[in-house]
């Protein structure tokens, strides 16, 4: 027998319950959280139990995760001039990469307790690349590796005027050194297909601004 045509298959019945979870919070028992380590960041050993798909709990599952405060990145596009502006700095988690530990990313800073994301986006771009946003668009908001780290990441697009932009930024104190440059969209993408721009935060944005450069530039 066929099935009925207005009954989904199976599926298309997971597709439709993905919308809303099955499980919350409140389906996790957390038995225990030890710190492993405390410096910049922070490691801990996390002891739970969960509920399972199938119904019942699961046993006790051990995982170390790597917790650290919110973050928030920024991509400073200027559609008049349809350039980015990109930081370059050294990244301690890149320095066996096989090309260079020096990143081209977009502006980005973590979010000090009480402090809004939006907030934070316009101030890390003033101190990462002296650049004040007129505009700022909210793109998303992502957990980078949620299988390892706490992290949960705000992007945006914020829309400057780029002229008289670049040079060298940073705060001492937190030891930055951050050459700023201005690139024409077209041959940021270049860079990206090159795997230049290699970090999720830039990946995103900019793969989210060629599908709306046209709109931003003809907003002006």
């Amino acid at each position: 027998m066929s099935d009925s045509p207005t009954a989904p298959h199976d599926g298309a019945a997971e597709r439709v319950s993905v919308a809303t979870p099955r499980f919350a919070a409140a389906d996790v028992e957390r038995q225990h959280d030890e710190c492993l380590f405390q410096g910049f960041f922070r490691l801990e050993r996390r002891t739970l139990r969960h509920r399972l798909f199938q119904g019942g709990w699961s046993g006790a599952v051990v995982r170390e995760v790597h917790v650290r405060r919110d973050a928030v990145g920024v991509l400073l596009y200027d559609p008049g001039r349809d350039t980015v502006v990109l930081v370059e700095q050294i990244r301690a988690g890149a320095l066996d990469d096989p090309l260079s530990p020096w990143k081209l990313e977009p502006v980005a800073g973590l979010i000090e307790t009480g402090e809004e994301p939006a907030a934070v986006a316009r101030r890390e771009a003033i101190e990462e690349a002296g650049c004040e946003i007129d505009e700022l668009i909210e793109l998303h908001t992502y957990y980078p590796s949620p299988g390892a780290c706490s992290e949960r990441v705000t992007l945006y697009c914020g829309l400057v005027d780029s002229r008289g932009v670049g040079g060298v930024h940073g705060l001492d104190e937190e030891h930055e050194d951050i050459q700023v440059h201005v690139l024409p969209f077209l041959k940021a993408w270049e860079l990206l297909e090159a795997g230049r721009l290699d970090n999720a935060m830039c990946l995103i944005a900019c793969h989210w601004l060629s599908r709306e450069r046209a709109s931003l530039r003809a907003r002006r």
